[in-house]
């Protein structure tokens, strides 16, 4: 049988009329009739009583009225059900990271895991939070590296996503050195016109952080944005061209601390603690999915490359 039948079938039943059934389906009354009489003949049943104007289904054309939109669905599904079966099986992980864990944590973390585990391929996609958030909601990766805080929960949260603590990280307030190593910008409320802040776009996790930590006390600090980005990366930039405060990760800022390109802006109570998690679609998974969740769970405790934050060299103010 020609699947393209089915549609000249149910064009038929649709309409009733020979000719306009043709039309619709783009070919003469007569080549189009023959198509027709060719799915009877397979069937070996008459579908259409064709004694009546308009033509009517017989008996047996209206139980196959409802086979055909089955076998249309169902054909309609295959690719998606092939995509889905070897997805099942595939060992490539797929994996979203926000931009600042990509560049630091996410490597050694990785290269921490293939000491205990064998990882296959990854496919990473790196992006804001929200937008790594969605993705995970979607279905399209496994799992969602970030950072998170207690007090600023967000979409997976409020979902219930499972999720592993995989390591910590420090948002650190910094800026540019002045003469003599000093801060060049100080979080002291002592600035005229208030503090140069480097903040982030609704989009960043980190800023998302920030605002629930700091909003109130920044406000009354008369901070006031001059730059504002979704990437901590472009902050940092900005902060060690002295032109404002920013909250960095200390994962992201610590190379720039210890080189003296940076100095903390603001005493230890202006540093905000980070979890470091990873988390995952509900769904069981693939078997590469499972074995890369548990080796995730059975080394949290893992210190392998930027995973080790070392902030204590760098949490006095000059």
């Amino acid at each position: 049988m020609n699947l393209s039948w089915l549609h000249d079938f149910l064009a038929l039943a649709e309409t009733g009329n020979f000719s306009r059934a043709a039309d619709a389906r783009h070919m003469t009354q007569p080549a189009f009739s023959r198509r027709i009489r060719a799915l009877e003949d397979w069937l070996g049943v008459a579908l259409f009583d064709r004694s009546s104007q308009p033509a009517r289904l017989t008996a047996t054309g209206e139980w196959f009225l409802g086979v055909a939109h089955e076998l249309l669905a169902r054909t309609a599904r295959l690719p998606a059900d092939a995509q889905a079966l070897a997805e099942s099986t595939s060992a490539t992980l797929r994996l979203a990271a926000t931009h600042a864990l990509s560049f630091t944590f996410l490597p050694g973390w990785l290269r921490g895991l293939e000491t205990h585990t064998t990882l296959g391929p990854v496919r990473l996609v790196s992006d804001v939070l929200q937008q790594c958030e969605a993705l995970l909601q979607q279905g399209r990766v496994q799992f969602l590296l970030c950072h998170a805080h207690a007090a600023a929960p967000g979409a997976l949260d409020a979902a219930g996503f499972p999720w592993l603590r995989v390591g910590q990280d420090a948002l650190l307030p910094v800026t540019a050195p002045a003469r003599g190593g000093k801060p060049l910008h100080k979080l002291d409320g002592k600035a005229a016109g208030g503090v140069p802040l480097l903040a982030y776009s609704a989009e960043s996790g980190i800023g998302r952080v920030v605002q629930a930590v700091h909003g109130a006390a920044l406000q009354a600090l008369g901070a006031r944005p001059v730059v504002t980005a979704h990437l901590a990366t472009v902050l940092k930039t900005m902060a060690v061209d002295g032109r404002g405060v920013a909250w960095l990760p200390a994962t992201l800022v610590q190379d720039d601390l210890d080189a003296g390109r940076l100095v903390l802006a603001g005493a230890p109570a202006w540093q905000v603690p980070l979890e470091l998690r990873l988390y995952r679609d509900a769904a069981a998974g693939t078997p590469a999915a499972q074995g890369f969740w548990r080796a995730a769970g059975a080394n949290r405790g893992l210190k392998s490359g930027a995973a080790s934050v070392r902030i204590r060299s760098c949490c006095s103010l000059p």
